[in-house]
């Protein structure tokens, strides 16, 4: 193992360790990551809003994948282990928030996409609060806790089924996503009649093989796209007959054009975000 891995995993978990040791009911941290860098799967007694300002960010957990983008966020209940991968260079702020100061917060994890008004809490929270907190900032820890339950969730989670044949033909579609086979093909694969496996497919994911399908094409597409690949090079590869069918799920998944993402993914290098430290590593 590599020195720089080594030092890595050791900031990881002493990141964690003082959060689990933190007294106040919001903690606030920010952080800058390059691309490429894992956060080793873990857990924490807090629950956590993810919110990312420049890059991409894949959470990865047993129970399925979920891409955030540049100004979107992601909610993880307390308790829940999960690993992070950051696919571009990454600049995020987090929020840690006891689970007994909420009410009404998503009970699983989800990406939201935050109003201005959180963005603006979470900036003003992140880079953490002085001990004691001024009144100033219980007013803020106040309304972000309000404001949590309110924002709006973006589909771009990709759950997994646990039945054995699912998730594995699940998986393979993962390793090479395309929208090439059809109900019928996933059935007969499946051991299964179409109703069956379809109704299956619902009860295990939530979602109809159709939608999820499409959600797991547009995680496929985020990183190349951030990366900045073609966007009709990506669309071919995930199988649509032409960038402009697409660009028309994209918009409809994330409210823009591809292309647009691409230039709010990958910011200039003129950015006031400054250097990031390839050897830094912290409890995302």
């Amino acid at each position: 193992m590599s020195r720089s891995l080594k030092r890595a995993e050791h900031d990881h978990r002493s990141r964690v360790e003082w959060l689990e040791r933190a007294t106040g009911v919001v903690v606030g941290l920010a952080d800058r990551y390059p691309a490429g860098h894992k956060v080793a799967a873990h857990r924490h007694g807090r629950a956590q809003l993810l919110n990312v300002t420049t890059g991409v960010v894949l959470v990865r957990t047993q129970m399925g994948r979920w891409i955030v983008p540049s100004g979107h966020a992601m909610w993880i209940p307390a308790g829940v282990e999960h690993a992070v991968d950051m696919l571009g260079d990454v600049h995020m702020q987090s929020v840690y928030v006891l689970p007994r100061a909420l009410q009404g917060a998503p009970a699983s994890l989800r990406v939201l996409a935050p109003s201005d008004l959180m963005r603006s809490l979470v900036a003003e929270v992140a880079p953490g609060i002085d001990e004691p907190p001024t009144r100033r900032a219980r007013l803020l820890i106040q309304l972000l806790i309000c404001e949590i339950p309110r924002l709006r969730e973006v589909p771009l989670s990709l759950p997994l089924p646990s039945d054995a044949r699912l998730v594995a033909m699940c998986r393979r579609f993962l390793d090479d996503p395309s929208r090439g086979a059809t109900i019928d093909q996933w059935a007969e694969r499946a051991g299964m009649s179409r109703r069956t496996f379809t109704r299956a497919f619902q009860r295990e994911t939530g979602l109809s093989l159709s939608t999820w399908r499409r959600q797991a094409c547009l995680l496929a597409a985020l990183p190349r796209l951030a990366d900045g690949e073609h966007v009709t090079t990506v669309a071919v590869d995930l199988g649509y007959d032409s960038a402009a069918a697409f660009t028309t799920m994209f918009r409809k998944m994330l409210g823009k054009p591809p292309r647009d993402y691409v230039r709010g993914a990958n910011p200039a290098s003129g950015s006031d975000l400054g250097p990031l430290d390839a050897t830094e590593s912290r409890a995302a």
